[in-house]
C-alpha cells in the first residue's frame, strides 16, 4: 500500500441471511467511515441499508437474487447482495478501497492467525466446511463474490478461532477415542475477533491489571465465555461447534450428548431435524417459545419469559465459575455483545451471584452503564463495546502493509 493512507479497508462478516459491512480509512482503524447491513438474504423481506457516521442512512435496492437466491449452499443471494452494496459503498467513501478483510468462522487446525487468500487458502477453507456447515460457506460465499466483483484488491482471511490457539492441550482435548481426536473432533472456540478487541483495549482502561485473571462475557444471539491470562485465551465455553456453553438465542449451549442420541433413537426425530432444533429452535426461543430476542423476553410478564431468562442467567453463573476455576480465580469481568452491552438487568442479576469469586456491581454506574460498573476500589467489572470489524481492519491493514513498531 505504499507510503499513502487516503485509502480503505472493506470489512465484511457474511453470516447464515445478513451480511455486516464496514469501510474504515486506513489513517484511522478504529471508527468506520461507514457501515452496512444486510438482513434476510433469501427471503422476501431481504433489505440492504448503509447508514453514515452523521446518522444518515441509505436503502439499497436489492434484486430478485438476494431475495430469493441463496438456495441451501449455493451463496448466490449473498452475491448479489453484494454486488448491489459494493457500488454505492464506493459512492460514499472518496478514497479507493484497496483490500478486503473478512471474518472467517472456521481455521481449523491449521490457521491461526491471518492470512492472505489464494486458491491453495480457499480450497483448505472448504475443506473446512464440515467443522461449521452453518457458518463456513456463507464465509466462503463472500469471497468468492468479491473477488468476482474486484478481483484487483487483495482479501484476507480473518478466523474466529485464531485467538484460541493458546488453548492448553488439556483444555482443547475431549475424552474421545484418538481416531475420532485425529477427524479433528476437539475444543476449537469461537468469538475470537471479539475477544481479540478485548485484549487489545484492556491494557488502556486496567493497565497492568490487564494482564491478570479476565473473564470475557460475549453475550449476543451468540454466546461465550473466555478465560484470559496474560491477555491470552486460556479457556472458552464453546468447543468444537459455536453450539457448546451458555444459553444463546436459539443455541441451547451445554446439552447432554445423550439426550441427542434419545432425541434420535427414542423420539424419531431424524438428523436434519435435530440439527434445526439445535441451531435454530433452542436456547432462549426453545425455552420461551415466543423470542430469541433478550429485549422481548425482558419487557414480557410470561411467566415462559422469565423461566427462559432464568435458565440463561442460571448458565453463565454456572460457566463462569468453571472458567474462574479453570484459570485459578478472576481480577476482572467483562462485558460485551449486544446483550452484555445492553442488558443491565442481566448484567446486575449475573454479578449478584458472583459475589463468591469477589465481585460486585455499582447499580447506579450499571443503569447508566458507565464502561466502570463496580464499586470503585473492588475487582472491575466493566462494559466494553464488542468491535469485530476493527480487529478485520487491523489484521488486513498490518498484513498488507507491515510497518516498524
Amino acid at each position: 500500500m505504499g507510503e499513502t493512507r487516503d485509502t480503505a479497508i472493506l470489512t465484511i462478516n457474511a453470516g447464515s441471511s445478513s451480511i455486516k459491512l464496514a469501510v474504515f480509512g486506513c489513517e484511522a482503524l478504529t471508527q468506520p467511515r461507514l457501515t452496512a447491513l444486510v438482513q434476510r438474504i433469501g427471503t422476501p423481506e431481504a433489505a440492504a441499508e448503509i447508514r453514515l457516521p452523521d446518522g444518515a442512512r441509505e436503502t439499497v435496492t436489492l434484486d430478485d437474487g438476494a431475495r430469493l437466491g441463496a438456495g441451501p449452499g449455493t451463496g448466490a443471494g449473498h452475491a448479489t447482495a453484494l454486488a448491489a452494496l459494493l457500488p454505492r459503498l464506493d459512492a460514499h467513501v472518496d478514497v479507493p478501497i484497496v483490500a478486503a478483510g473478512h471474518r472467517v468462522v472456521h481455521g481449523g487446525e491449521r490457521f491461526r492467525g491471518p492470512l492472505a487468500i489464494d486458491d491453495t487458502v480457499l480450497a483448505s477453507l472448504e475443506e473446512l466446511i464440515p467443522l461449521a456447515r452453518t457458518h463456513q460457506r456463507h464465509c466462503i460465499a463472500a469471497i468468492r463474490a468479491v473477488a468476482r466483483l474486484r478481483p484487483e484488491i487483495p482479501q484476507i482471511a480473518c478466523f474466529d478461532t485464531a485467538f484460541h490457539a493458546t488453548l492448553p492441550s488439556e483444555a482443547r482435548t475431549f475424552a474421545l477415542p484418538e481416531p475420532v481426536r485425529r477427524a479433528g473432533v476437539r475444543r476449537y472456540g469461537f468469538h475470537g475477533l471479539s475477544y481479540q478487541w478485548i485484549a487489545d483495549v484492556l491494557p488502556t482502561v486496567l493497565g497492568e491489571q490487564a494482564e491478570g485473571r479476565v473473564i470475557a462475557a460475549h453475550l449476543g444471539n451468540g454466546a461465550s465465555l473466555c478465560g484470559l491470562v496474560g491477555l491470552e485465551s486460556r479457556a472458552t465455553t464453546m468447543g468444537f461447534t459455536p453450539l457448546d456453553g451458555l444459553v444463546m438465542g436459539e443455541r441451547p449451549g451445554l446439552t447432554d450428548p445423550g439426550a441427542l442420541l434419545f432425541m434420535l433413537e427414542e423420539i424419531g426425530m431424524g438428523v436434519e431435524e435435530v440439527r434445526e432444533t439445535l441451531l435454530k429452535r433452542s436456547g432462549l426461543l426453545g425455552l420461551s417459545g415466543l423470542s430469541n430476542d433478550m429485549r422481548t423476553l425482558s419487557a414480557s410478564a410470561a411467566v415462559e419469559a422469565r423461566f427462559a431468562l432464568a435458565v440463561y442467567v442460571h448458565r453463565a453463573v454456572r460457566e463462569i465459575g468453571a472458567i474462574a476455576a479453570e484459570i485459578g480465580g478472576v481480577d476482572a469481568l467483562v462485558f460485551t455483545g449486544g446483550v452484555g452491552e445492553n442488558a443491565a438487568a442481566i448484567r446486575a442479576e449475573i454479578v449478584e451471584r458472583l459475589g463468591f469469586l469477589g465481585l460486585r456491581i455499582d447499580a447506579a454506574r450499571n443503569a447508566a452503564p458507565d464502561r466502570l460498573i463496580s464499586p470503585d476500589g473492588e475487582k472491575p467489572v466493566l462494559v466494553l463495546a464488542a468491535n469485530e470489524e476493527a480487529v478485520i481492519a487491523r489484521e488486513t491493514d498490518a498484513l498488507l502493509a507491515p510497518r516498524p513498531a
